[in-house]
């Protein structure tokens, strides 16, 4: 049976002892991203990645995305762990805290997308595609559509996947309606302030 072990020291070590992360907190607005900070996370992210995405990788693969009469449904399981992956706050990691993100440095951000990429690549294009809406929204949209959808795609308020074993999506524009801005305020806590990540 395969198996997947996040290279959690390796990467600590590349952080540590090759790029000198702990000189990040010294930047403004990274004060909370100390060494001891992103190892936790780190550990965390091994977690969620080894018992949550690993598991489900083979589905990925071979069932796939499937689209019929207007509905999308993903493979099974991948609806369940985009609700872990999403209630932990990982497909916010690198976001702007006024938006709703986390604020680490985009140096963590590519440690962890290593992590998730290796143990579900089909899974992680997920919430990959939303980071580069949320990208693109940061470096062109006006304020407003700044204020109105970051918050959204930084915490996948506004996502929702569908497998066929639980729910479907559809797909047309007459049965697609965002959130309302309440409902879809985001928490601006930091990763220094959250203790812990939810369990597998």
């Amino acid at each position: 049976m395969a198996v997947y072990k996040a290279p959690v020291k390796d990467i600590q070590f590349v952080l540590n002892e090759v790029l000198d992360v702990s000189s990040l907190s010294k930047l403004p607005g990274y004060e909370d991203a100390t060494p001891d900070t992103i190892a936790a996370i780190l550990e965390e992210a091994a977690k969620i990645c080894e018992n949550v995405l690993f598991p489900i990788n083979r589905s990925g693969d071979e069932e796939g995305c499937t689209y019929e009469n207007g509905v999308v449904r993903t493979p099974k399981g991948f609806n369940q762990a985009y609700d872990t992956f999403r209630e932990g706050g990982w497909t916010a990691v690198t976001c702007d805290p006024e938006y709703g993100g986390q604020g680490l440095p985009a140096t963590v951000g590519f440690a962890l997308q290593e992590m998730f990429t290796a143990s579900n690549q089909a899974f992680s294009m997920y919430p990959g595609l939303s980071h580069g809406a949320y990208e693109a929204l940061a470096r062109h949209g006006s304020d407003e559509l700044k204020k109105r959808y970051r918050p959204m795609v930084a915490t996948a308020s506004s996502a929702r996947m569908a497998s066929s074993s639980s729910c479907a999506t559809r797909a047309s524009p007459s049965s697609t309606k965002a959130p309302t801005a309440s409902a879809a305020a985001p928490s601006s806590t930091r990763w220094a302030s959250r203790p812990t990540r939810p369990a597998s």
